[in-house]
């Protein structure tokens, strides 16, 4: 019953989006598809400031749970200044957002944790919409080369 609600939400949550995520199904990595996308450049330059680029362009694969430039807009007045100033904290954040191997929206189940590459857990809450630590996956399953990338509402902190 979970997963059909899940993969129910997950199809009315990609209705503004499908053509974004069908149009670069598999074309790209995560990066180029993620700079594409237009609404991550937040994401982008913190991915270059840690020094992640080639990882995340290598071959994974990858599950990213991306935040948008609104999800970062929302952090604290100079936060996002602190982090790219500190490359090694960066990378330890941005790394929580990732998982290694490829995990679609309709293998979450509710209470369903993961290991993220940065080294601590994630657990997802799956009913009338999905979240991952509280942040809500707005557009799932959006297919990369190396991976998938879920974009999500909040930044997620790992536990310090």
């Amino acid at each position: 019953m979970l997963r059909r609600t899940f993969m129910t939400t997950a199809a009315l949550i990609t209705l503004g989006t499908g053509a974004f995520a069908a149009a670069h199904a598999a074309e790209k990595d995560i990066v180029d598809t993620a700079i594409d996308a237009g609404n991550f450049t937040t994401l982008v330059a913190a991915v270059q400031a840690a020094g992640l680029v080639e990882t995340l362009k290598g071959e994974g694969p990858f599950t990213v749970f991306a935040p948008t430039d609104e999800a970062f807009a929302a952090l604290p007045e100079g936060t996002v200044e602190g982090l790219l100033a500190d490359p090694e904290a960066l990378a330890k954040i941005l790394t929580y957002h990732v998982v290694p191997g490829t995990v679609m929206a309709a293998d979450l189940t509710d209470g369903m944790t993961a290991t993220t590459v940065e080294g601590q857990d994630v657990t997802f809450a799956v009913g009338d919409s999905v979240t991952v630590n509280g942040a809500t996956v707005t557009t799932p399953d959006i297919a990369a080369t190396n991976g998938v990338i879920h974009v999500i509402d909040t930044v997620i902190m790992p536990p310090m």
